[in-house]
Formats: structure tokens, C-alpha cells, sequence
């Protein structure tokens, strides 16, 4: 059998396969040929000077045959075979679709959005010209928010699926083989727009279907059964079961449940702000003063702290990264983070949040499901009055911040379409507010030098998770009231980020099978 070795190397030695190999050679006591080890591991260690790798490394013996790392899926012609409505194109909708052809079901994804080519050339709108499509922009459209956000691939949601399932169908699809054995992967936003598009080639091609710029308007009932969905523009498209993948961002569905009387219900969710640091002093601080060099990637960092009973954090962090504009209506400002694959702006940023429990929010939760939705909405209102219209966004020094004072002057920002002056602190909720300023002064504490006149805070970030759940049965996966009716990934309440809402699609796509094959 082979033999896994855990190495620790210097970051150079890391990166060279001669030196690997040396250092195998080093620890096992017998010469090890190059085609007989495979990395399968990789991590930093910078808790403390000088920065290391820790690498596993699978050895195999002279005479042992390479058991392949990566096996294809195999996918099945599904032309012929039941259709299962897939409403929404973003992870966990496209992840599901994968997985139904395997199963022998034939997805129908219905996106309300444009292909990943298109929604690019909207994207750039949005960032050169302040021209938002509402239909097409850094949510909605082919691939979903997950597309333009980094591709992040980290997830502590381990216990719900095979998450290297997920990783290895990316892999499959043109992602790097590195995301395979990476502590922390990432493809990056530059890369992902070919690999959705291979998705999509190879739904189409094993007999799937996909319809773009067709929004869900309604759901088709009867006796308490999905029977199809209803479309914006006209017409229906019918199936047994509709797995429904909306994302997080995606309100009017949520009201459109709730106009059909469907079970919503309200939940936590965050709320706060983009900070954005030069990446130079990120890598100082997280590399102990050391030079990062060619042969350590562009510093990170997790932070979290408990401010007045509720948690303060680091959220979706992109080192070398640019903020965006993230909106989708017309009269509200949301600002989010991605990273390009090589990770090589000058600016670190991340969302600093908030915890907002239901007891923060205005209103009664337990009538209204979607007082949560209200409470980012006039958030993001208050932000777009304050960035001066458009999606020109407040922004102020976190020093200046964290001292509510104003800021009269603004430093370099990586967010396209530009920023302006903004007392944050004078218009943002003091139950996030305050909390904020509280959490950055924990995180120099933990971070010396991480508050700084030269960071910068930009307004808001408003869309971590969805603050409304569509409740499911545990077990069975379906809405706790309409048979045959799937809700699954973030904008359903499930998941969180690219991986976790994958495993919930795929997770899915099995329930709906089970469904099928009990209601023959």
C-alpha cells in the first residue's frame, strides 16, 4: 500500500518537485523515484517566524501501481429520461444538475439571468459605466454570485456531503488540479467563467436543457404537489419535481412563495461592512515582518470576536483582491470581494460583519418572514443615498471610523467604479455600528497594525446569507408542505459559499430521486 509522509519545508523547497523529492529521500531512507509521489496536501503555517509548508505527500513502493487521485464522473444521456425542474444556474443549481444526469434524471435549469459570456459584458458595464442589469450583474446570471467572488472553494461544512466530490467535478470541468490538494483553494474570478461554461456543455450535451432570461414567476400546484413553474414572460414548464436554487439574493421569489401562501420563515443573518488594507501590510503582519516573496501567496486572514452578544467577523476574505459592486436593484448599494487566480492587486479586503438576530430587526418575525429582507434593503438604500446615488459607494478611513470622526480625505480604493467621503457610523445602525468599531479594535489587538488610517472602509455589505429559510423536512429534503418541491442552497437558508451550496445541490438531486422512484 502506499505510504502518506507529512513533510514540513521551507516555502521555496515547497515549490520545487527536485527539492520534494530530496527531502522524501531525507525522511524515508531510500531513493524515491519522481513518478512514484503524489502531493495530495498543502498548507501554510505562519503562526510563528519562519514561515513553513506543511505538505502530505502519498509515496508509492517501486513495483506499486499509481491508484489515479482523480476518477471522471461518468454522466448519462438523459434525452429520453423524466425531466426535473432546476430553477436558479448558480452552485448548487448547476450542481445538481450534474448530479441528476447521473442518476438518470434530465435537469431543466431554468435562469432568470444570461450566459456567463454575456452577464461578463454586463459585469464590466456595471464597473465602468455604473450601469446595473438588473437581471444580469455580480448575483443573478449563469454560474450564480459564486462565479465573480473568488471562487473560494473552503468549507467547514464537512458533515453534509463529500465536498471532494465537488472539488474533483471542478477539476473535471478545467480547474487546477491544485484545488485538490490545497488547505484553502481557489480558482479564481477570471477562471471561472470557462469552467461554468464547460457545466453547461455538458448538461446540454447528455441531454439536459437550460433556458436563459426566464424568470420564475409562480409555482404550479395541485393538491399540495409541485407540477410545474410558471415563467415571466409566458408559458409553463412542467415536472414532478422542481428543485428550487435560487440564491440568497434572488427577493421577489421569496415573495412569490409567500404570495402562494408556501411556508417562509425568518432568520438570523449578518450584515456590516468591505475593509480594505494595502496587501503589502497584510503580508507583513501575517508573515511576521518576513518578505512573502514569489513562494508565498498573497496573506490572508480569519478574524472573530464577541461584541454585546453578538459575533463580529471576517467574511469571504480576498487577498489580493478588488471590492465590487454587488447590487441588484436599482435604488440600493451592495459592495462584495473577488480575487483574480493569481491573487496580484495591491488591496486585501473582506467583509466585517455583524451577527443580526431577530431581536435586532424592526418588526415582528413571526408574521412577517421577511423583516429581514426589509432590514438589508434599507441598509443598502441608506448606502446607495449616502455613496451619492448610482453605485458610487460611502467610504471612510477605519481609523476615522472605528474614532467617528470624518474623513477628509479618502486613500486609494481598488472598487471600480469609484468612492466618496461617507460618516459611515452616522448612518449605519448603531446595533451594527458600534459592534463594528468594538470588533476592529479586538482585531489590531490580535493583528497589530490591522487598524490603520491607511485601510479603508466602504458601505455595505449586506448580502452574506439569506435572512429568510424555506423550511425543509430533514430528512426527505422537500418543503415541509408542498410534495415535490425542493429548496436547497443559500438563497433557501442550507448553505454558505460555493462548496456548501454544491453538496446541498447534489444532496438535491438524490432526494428528488427517492421522490420519483416512491411516487411509480
Amino acid at each position: 500500500m502506499p505510504q502518506t509522509v507529512d513533510l514540513v519545508l521551507a516555502p521555496r523547497e515547497a515549490a520545487e518537485p527536485e527539492a520534494i523529492q530530496r527531502a522524501l529521500v531525507r525522511k524515508m531512507g531510500r531513493p524515491i523515484a519522481s513518478d512514484r509521489f503524489v502531493l495530495i496536501r498543502r498548507s501554510i503555517d505562519a503562526r510563528k517566524r519562519p514561515v513553513r509548508v506543511n505538505l502530505g505527500i502519498r509515496v508509492y513502493a517501486d513495483d506499486e501501481p499509481l491508484v489515479p487521485e482523480f476518477v471522471p464522473f461518468c454522466y448519462q444521456d438523459v434525452r429520453t429520461a423524466e425531466p426535473v425542474i432546476v430553477v436558479g444556474a448558480g452552485p448548487a443549481g448547476l450542481f445538481a444538475a450534474l448530479r441528476l444526469l447521473e442518476l438518470g434524471l434530465r435537469p431543466v435549469v431554468i435562469e432568470r439571468g444570461k450566459p456567463v459570456r454575456s452577464r461578463r459584458r454586463d459585469v464590466a458595464a456595471l464597473n465602468r459605466r455604473g450601469i446595473l442589469d438588473s437581471e444580469s450583474n455580480y448575483a443573478f446570471g449563469e454560474g450564480g454570485a459564486g462565479t465573480f467572488s473568488d471562487g473560494k472553494l473552503y468549507t467547514r461544512s464537512k458533515k453534509r456531503g463529500d465536498h471532494h466530490r465537488v472539488l474533483h467535478r471542478f477539476h473535471q470541468h478545467g480547474a487546477d488540479a491544485a484545488i485538490l490538494y490545497e488547505a484553502h483553494p481557489h480558482i479564481g474570478s477570471n477562471r471561472l467563467p470557462d469552467i461554468v461554461q464547460a457545466m453547461r456543455e455538458t448538461i446540454l450535451a447528455h441531454g439536459g436543457e437550460i433556458l436563459f432570461q426566464q424568470a420564475v414567476v409562480g409555482l404550479s400546484l395541485s393538491a399540495g404537489c409541485v407540477n410545474g413553474v410558471i415563467l415571466k414572460h409566458g408559458g409553463r414548464v412542467g415536472g414532478r419535481a422542481v428543485i428550487l436554487a435560487t440564491g440568497h439574493s434572488a427577493r421577489d421569489v421569496y415573495r412569490m412563495l409567500l404570495g402562494q401562501g408556501i411556508t417562509i420563515e425568518a432568520k438570523p443573518f449578518a450584515m456590516g461592512v468591505r475593509v480594505e488594507h494595502p496587501q503589502g501590510l497584510i503580508d507583513r503582519i501575517q508573515y511576521h515582518g518576513e518578505p512573502r516573496g514569489e513562494y508565498l501567496p498573497a496573506a490572508a486572514y480569519n478574524l472573530a470576536q464577541q461584541v454585546d452578544g453578538r459575533g463580529v467577523y471576517s467574511f469571504c476574505m480576498c487577498p489580493g483582491g478588488v471590492i465590487v459592486p454587488a447590487s441588484t436593484e436599482a435604488d440600493g448599494l451592495v459592495v462584495n470581494g473577488m480575487s483574480f487566480a493569481k491573487r496580484n492587486s495591491p488591496f486585501a479586503n473582506a467583509g466585517i460583519v455583524v451577527e443580526i438576530a431577530l431581536a435586532d430587526i424592526p418588526g415582528d418575525a413571526r408574521n412577517n418572514p421577511l423583516v429581514g429582507l426589509d432590514y438589508q434593503q434599507t441598509l443598502e438604500r441608506l448606502a446607495f443615498t449616502n455613496g451619492g446615488g448610482g453605485v458610487i459607494a460611502p467610504a471612510q478611513r477605519l481609523t476615522d471610523f472605528v474614532a467617528g470622526r470624518p474623513s477628509s480625505n479618502l486613500p486609494a480604493c481598488s472598487y471600480p467604479p469609484g468612492v466618496t467621503a461617507s460618516s459611515l457610523s452616522e448612518w449605519i445602525p448603531s446595533t451594527i455600528g458600534r459592534r463594528l468599531q468594538l470588533g476592529f479594535n479586538a482585531f489590531d489587538r490580535r493583528m497589530r497594525g490591522f487598524l490603520t488610517s491607511d485601510a479603508l472602509v466602504v458601505g455595505v455589505e449586506s448580502r452574506t446569507s439569506s435572512p429568510v429559510r424555506i423550511p425543509r423536512d430533514p430528512q426527505t429534503l422537500q418543503h415541509v408542505a408542498v410534495a415535490g418541491l425542493f429548496p436547497c442552497g443559500e438563497g433557501a437558508g442550507y448553505a454558505g459559499g460555493i462548496v456548501s451550496c454544491a453538496v446541498d445541490g447534489e444532496r438535491a438531486a438524490e432526494a428528488v430521486r427517492r421522490h420519483l422512484q416512491n411516487q411509480s
